[in-house]
């Protein structure tokens, strides 16, 4: 087969809609090389998220190239290489870090650190390195639902920090160092020096994507942070009542403005299942997601239920991904991870640290 036949298939491979996701491999992924002779041709390509199902799934590419030429041995190889983002123009990546997620709310009380931590463990699940670092410094709740309250951190210089592990993600929260019993009564500038502290000190393991759990609100340590930490893109946790969606739209509008991508809106406690009957109530509200996905032309990541196991899940330390990982509540949650992952592979790479740093010295 010629060259031009061998580019009419990659360019046929290349516009392929990746099943489940509505977008073409060329927007997620790549044809790492493509060798054809005689009647066959043996092909790698690269997705910029991870998906173990799809990474074994190489017969739908297999049955492009099979229905499009006469090639009768077809070898494909499908790997998972997660890239580094953008972040915003001023900052330069954390070390071993190769994308942080924010996951924020306008107000407190929405489920926001549930939301990040079954994020982050879905994430993994699929194949992922992942971290989190709980950012809510006046209410530190990410030890309590990785069952590690109880554990320190350990150091092994006196200046950096090993953080914790627990069910493959790497943790830090400012929880693991205060008492727990006592209130923090710090102002912005301590707190936005202590979460950088946090940020920039831990030993991070080569991490695809570090979660920040960012504290609730939009004031001037959100703000700060936004600023400070570098971003590649966020994620919007509401619920359906108007009230909650009255502050989505405010911290939707405060990532706008300091250049961070949404990656999209996940609507928590959509509906209240009753344990005993099964019944299913909007008790919040309905449609409060869809109206602001629609209205900032945003993903809807997932609507989440609002259940009694989620909250004893989450209070025994043992999240819903990892307690009861085939229920629905737990599919949803996998769903929204892969569509949070599939948004963030379809922006754009972060290329400055291949570039070597140019130092200017005085002869």
């Amino acid at each position: 087969m010629d060259i031009e036949n061998n580019n009419k298939i990659k360019n046929l491979l290349n516009e392929f809609i990746i099943p489940d996701t509505g977008r073409p491999l060329k927007e997620i992924g790549k044809i790492v090389s493509f060798v054809a002779e005689g009647n066959k041709c043996k092909a790698s390509i690269e997705f910029g998220y991870h998906d173990n199902e799809l990474i074994k799934n190489d017969r739908i590419f297999s049955e492009v190239i099979r229905e499009n030429s006469n090639f009768i041995d077809i070898d494909i190889s499908i790997k998972s290489d997660v890239k580094s983002h953008g972040v915003q123009s001023s900052l330069s990546p954390i070390e071993n870090v190769k994308n942080i997620i924010a996951v924020a709310s306008g107000k407190g009380g929405v489920g926001k650190s549930t939301v990040a931590s079954n994020l982050a463990i879905s994430l993994h699940q699929d194949g992922a390195t992942v971290g989190i670092l709980d950012a809510d410094i006046y209410g530190p709740s990410i030890p309590l639902i990785f069952g590690i309250e109880d554990e320190q951190p350990t150091s092994n210089d006196g200046k950096r920090i090993n953080p914790l592990k627990a069910y493959g993600i790497e943790v830090m929260s400012i929880g693991f160092l205060i008492d727990p019993k006592k209130p923090t009564i710090w102002r912005g500038p301590m707190v936005t020096s202590a979460l950088n502290q946090l940020l920039n000190q831990t030993i991070w393991g080569g991490l695809d994507y570090l979660i920040v759990d960012m504290p609730p609100g939009t004031g001037d340590i959100q703000l700060s942070l936004s600023q400070q930490v570098p971003v590649s893109g966020c994620v919007i946790v509401t619920t359906p009542q108007d009230i909650a969606l009255l502050d989505a739209r405010k911290g939707l509008e405060m990532f706008r403005k300091v250049s961070i991508p949404i990656l999209g809106i996940i609507e928590n406690m959509s509906t209240h299942i009753c344990s005993k009957c099964q019944h299913e109530e909007t008790i919040f509200g309905e449609g409060g997601g869809a109206r602001i996905s629609e209205e900032y032309n945003i993903d809807l990541l997932g609507k989440l239920p609002l259940t009694a196991a989620v909250r004893s899940q989450t209070d025994s330390g043992k999240p819903s991904v990892i307690s009861e990982p085939d229920s629905e509540y737990s599919k949803k949650f996998r769903a929204g991870a892969k569509k949070m992952a599939i948004k963030l592979a379809a922006t754009k790479k972060d290329f400055s640290q291949h570039f070597p740093k140019i130092v200017v010295e005085e002869s």
